[in-house]
């Protein structure tokens, strides 16, 4: 039998710590980065990137890892994957046309609800789903 020990990352209370001391301003500063490296064409396999990484860089929530069981032979084999994305240059196109500006108003309102005391549980639910916002990115 083969098993997968996986990680959930920090616990709840390490993550609402760096949430309250870093985690709100740290994200305004990188959404903004992400946008001027976004600006060159060259840049914007690096802000793909970088707006993935936004709910990590906000509650430090890891990443999204699906597991399999498969059974063959008597022996059980667990394997860890991440979700196949659209191919890149669909997702370049969606977020030119679409993604650069409503990405920006969702990740904004969101920036607003994370630093009222009441809007925090949808401003991280809404920077959770930002990289599907802008880059089409599958969970």
């Amino acid at each position: 039998m083969v098993i997968a020990r996986h990680s959930d990352g920090p616990p709840l209370l390490v993550r609402a710590i760096w949430f309250i001391f870093i985690g709100w301003w740290l994200t305004g500063l990188v959404t903004v980065l992400a946008y001027l490296i976004a600006l060159t064409i060259i840049g914007l396999p690096l802000a793909f990137m970088i707006f993935n990484r936004l709910p990590t860089v906000l509650t430090l929530r890891p990443r999204t890892v699906h597991t399999t069981h498969e059974v063959s032979g008597g022996v059980t084999h667990i394997t860890e994957t991440r979700v196949p994305q659209r191919a890149f240059f669909l997702r370049a196109v969606y977020f030119v046309l679409i993604g650069w500006w409503f990405g920006a108003i969702w990740s904004a309102l969101a920036w607003l609800l994370c630093i009222t005391v009441i809007g925090i549980p949808v401003g991280v639910m809404m920077y959770n789903r930002l990289p599907a916002v802008m880059t089409l990115r599958r969970y």
